[in-house]
């Protein structure tokens, strides 16, 4: 079965984003999330969106798609281009393909199949667990975890994730939360958190600064109380702090 790809298409000539979703709508399992046709804009709504695979014309004003595509860290990127002599440098950036204008319906197939393929690897490699949310059954990979906090029922945990999407995971304890995360990567730090050991950058004997920010721009601060301040040392390879 095709893994479903959640795509986005950029392209500064709006004939040609149009193509691109006719093509897209003729692969099975290919959602199109957005159509840009201004690289910045997409730059700057990029990190707010959700989405697998980025295909992107390599020439346009403004940014071109080779320096876009060295800003989508983890995400699989096709190019389409009319011109021959960026293939190297593309491949370079490890793109899944690519394409030449005028872009055959058949040829497009061919790239979204490599796409799924290497999807689906990377995720059958990924950690997750299947669990209850306020949406349905739902996936939670753990590479994505930054914190899970108590919701507004006691009963029910709301996870964020570095997509900046949250996940309301319904009736589940903290107990059972770190039985399932893998025990090194993440911690409870107080009764009402556990956060993902990966974003700690610095912390005292009762404060954890992180890699995340606020609202405000500030670095994200938790509390760790005493009594789960153990565990936390623990990962983080001390035993006591100086005086």
């Amino acid at each position: 079965m095709p893994t479903k790809l959640r795509c986005i298409l950029l392209d500064d000539e709006l004939p040609a984003l149009a193509y691109l979703r006719v093509l897209c709508g003729q692969v099975p399992d290919v959602d199109v999330v957005r159509a840009f046709n201004d690289p910045i804009k997409f730059l700057q709504e990029s990190t707010t969106l959700t989405f697998d695979l980025c295909i992107l014309d390599i020439e346009m004003p403004g940014l071109n798609g080779l320096d876009v595509a060295r800003q989508l860290t983890g995400k699989l990127v096709i190019f389409t281009t009319a011109y021959r002599e960026y293939a190297a440098e593309a491949f370079d950036l490890d793109a899944i393909d690519y394409l030449r204008k005028p872009i055959q319906q058949d040829r497009f197939a061919k790239a979204i199949a490599k796409a799924q393929t290497q999807l689906a690897s990377h995720t059958a490699e990924r950690q997750y667990i299947q669990l209850n949310t306020s949406k349905g059954k739902g996936l939670l990979f753990f590479d994505q975890v930054q914190y899970i906090t108590t919701g507004l029922d006691k009963r029910d945990k709301l996870v964020l994730l570095d997509t900046g999407e949250e996940m309301l995971v319904k009736n589940i304890s903290f107990e059972k939360l770190l039985q399932a995360l893998p025990e090194a990567g993440f911690c409870q730090i107080n009764k009402k958190e556990i956060i993902a050991m990966k974003l700690v950058q610095f912390f005292t004997h009762d404060e954890i600064t992180t890699t995340i920010t606020d609202p405000n721009g500030k670095p994200r601060r938790f509390s760790l109380s005493e009594n789960f301040r153990p565990a936390f040392l623990r990962r983080t390879g001390g035993s006591s702090f100086l005086q």
